[in-house]
C-alpha cells in the first residue's frame, strides 16, 4: 500500500512533526519518515493507526473497479499535452453549452 501521500498529510493537518507523531502514535520517527519518503510501505494496520494517531479515518470499503475509460487514457497518454488541452477545452466548451 502506498501510505505516503494519506500519512503526510494526515500528519501536517493534524499539526504534527514526524516526532509528535511519534510520541502519539508509538511508531519510530525514522519509521514514519520512511513511509512518507515512499521508501518503505506500511502494512494496512500500521497505516490506518498512524491516521488514526493524527485525528483520522480513513474508510475503507469495497467498490467495484470501473475500467471502463482505461482504453481512452491509455491512448491519451501518447498525445501531446497541447493536443489534451485542446480536447478537454472542446469538451468543457460542449459540457458547457448543455447547462
Amino acid at each position: 500500500m502506498r501510505g505516503a501521500d494519506p500519512i503526510r498529510e494526515a500528519r501536517t493537518r493534524a499539526g504534527l512533526t514526524q516526532d509528535e507523531l511519534e510520541k502519539v502514535s508509538g511508531i519510530s520517527r525514522s519509521l514514519i519518515a520512511r513511509w512518507e519518503q515512499g521508501s518503505v510501505a506500511p502494512s494496512v494496520d500500521n497505516f490506518l493507526e498512524v491516521i488514526e494517531a493524527c485525528g483520522f479515518t480513513i474508510p475503507l470499503v469495497l467498490v467495484e473497479l470501473d475500467s471502463s475509460l482505461d482504453d481512452r487514457l491509455k491512448k491519451n497518454r501518447y498525445l501531446s499535452t497541447e493536443r489534451r488541452a485542446r480536447r478537454l477545452l472542446t469538451e468543457l466548451g460542449k459540457s458547457g453549452e448543455d447547462g
